[in-house]
């Protein structure tokens, strides 16, 4: 466990984003968190739901059916965004049959489930999702 920890500091380059007990920049009220000690630094490790979108068994629809989809995938995505149940999306570059992820930041697998059922994608077809608890330290940043 404690290497897995390590790859994720150094996955996320959390160097630069030590965190302070007293300014917790994301919501973590009833969310599963852990404190990990990394010398003098301490992390506040949260769970979030990672969720691969995967290529689905109905893609037969016609170029404007498929369009309308696609705009109301993405439409259900900002919303998620704007609410703050996501933190992280976007679509893969190749053709390995997963189109893209999507990281929940809820506080239950079974929320983050519902609110990928409810994509317009997944609701065609088009999408269908394999969802995986994610460890990351609060305030870890893409860079």
């Amino acid at each position: 466990m404690r290497l897995f920890v390590l790859l994720l500091f150094v996955l996320f380059g959390l160097e630069g984003n030590r965190l302070q007990a007293q300014s917790m920049p994301i919501d973590t009220v009833g969310f599963q968190t852990f404190s990990h000690q990394s010398g003098d630094t301490t992390y506040l490790m949260k769970q979030y739901f990672m969720c691969f979108l995967k290529v689905g068994p109905r893609r037969d629809q016609d170029e404007a059916t498929a369009a309308k989809i696609q705009e109301g995938h993405l439409a259900h995505l900002a919303e998620l965004g704007r609410q703050r149940k996501i933190c992280l999306a976007g679509p893969f570059a190749d053709d390995s049959g997963i189109q893209g992820v999507v990281i929940y930041s809820t506080p239950t697998y079974e929320e983050a489930v519902k609110l990928a059922s409810q994509d317009p994608a997944v609701l065609a077809g088009r999408l269908v999702v394999e969802i995986h608890p994610f460890w990351a330290a609060v305030g870890a940043q893409l860079f």
